[in-house]
Order: structure tokens, then sequence, then C-alpha cells
């Protein structure tokens, strides 16, 4: 099983970021493969041009197609999800989600920031044709702190990732897999399966 993390952070030093490291060590320990990117490993021109040619980008097209799932973490600017990771996020194709599960998580200064994934994030993960978005982690800036190790998370916030985490793998062990036609076509034919 294959998740892709987008971290929608600018910054090397991020909250937002603390969430992914907390996520990839989760789902490692539980056997999945993490792949990451993040918004400041593409070069700005890439993104702002619409580079659909970069090889970074092609990569990151790559990854997301061969994914079963998205990890999207952003921090909240202006009410509002990342700038960054929108221009990174109009550069994958119109269906590139489709058959995935997508968890967004966020931070922000106060919890007045939360509906910032509900109404910013989560209906451009729709547009992109994500199977399922899962409601998400919001977490306050208070509730992250930072360390000489990464950063610690607080007790209640640590829980509420582990229980979106569970959520999510278990998401993906439900979802359906696609059928190849060429597959779908053979099965008809020989009589394995009644139209």
């Amino acid at each position: 099983m294959l998740v892709v993390f987008l971290g929608g952070s600018p910054s090397l030093k991020s909250r937002s970021n603390i969430l992914l490291d907390k996520a990839r060590q989760w789902l490692q320990a539980s056997g999945v493969e993490v792949v990451t990117y993040q918004v400041r490993d593409f070069d700005a021109e890439d993104l702002l041009f619409a580079r659909f040619d970069s090889p970074r980008i092609q990569g990151l097209q790559a990854h997301v197609a061969a994914a079963d799932g998205l990890v999207v973490a952003t921090p909240v600017y202006k009410a509002s999800f990342s700038g960054a990771l929108k221009t990174l996020l109009d550069l994958l194709p119109e269906r590139a989600l489709q058959h995935k599960v997508v968890l967004p998580v966020a931070t922000g200064g106060s919890n007045a920031h939360m509906l910032a994934v509900d109404y910013a994030l989560k209906p451009v993960l729709s547009a992109l044709k994500a199977q399922e978005v899962l409601h998400g982690v919001f977490a306050d800036d208070s509730q992250i702190s930072y360390t000489e190790a990464g950063g610690d998370l607080a007790p209640a916030l640590e829980q509420r990732l582990d229980d979106a985490l569970q959520q999510l793998t278990q998401a993906l062990d439900r979802r359906p897999q696609p059928i190849a036609p060429g597959l779908l076509n053979e099965r008809l034919l020989s009589g394995r399966w009644s139209a």
C-alpha cells in the first residue's frame, strides 16, 4: 500500500510538517509505504508557470497515480490553505485522486480557522475526484511544540491524529479496486460473470 504525503508549508520549520512526520512514522510502523513531497522541494517557476514537463512535477504525478491514498497537510493562511499547495494541486491531472482516499491535515493560529479544511481544501480535493475525503485533523498552534527532535503533540491532538490515521487505513482497506476493462470483457466472454 502506498500513501503520498503532500506538505503545503513553504517553511522548513512548520507545525503542519510536524503532523506529517508523526503521521509518516505511524503509517510506516503499520507497514504502509510513504512518499513525501513538500511544496518547497519544487522550483517556484515550475509551480507558477505550470510547467507540466518538469521532471519533479512528473515524478509527483506518477507517485499520485500509483498511490492508494494521500495525506495533504497545510498551514492555514488568511482563512484558507496554503497558496503554494494550491499551485501544486493545480498541476495534477483532472482525475488525479480518482479511486484514492485523502486525509486532510491543517494547522492554524486558532480554532477560528478550523473550517478552512471543510470550506477551502476539501472542495479542491473533491474536484480532483477523490473517492473519499476523510474528516481530517485540525490543530491550533498551541497543541504543537517544537523540540530538538522535531516536535511534540498535545495528548488530545495525538489521539485525534491516531484516530484519523486508523480511519485512513480502514478506508484504504475497504475501498473497491478498479477493474481493468480488458479483464471485465474477458470474464464476460468466458461466462464467469453474467451481463
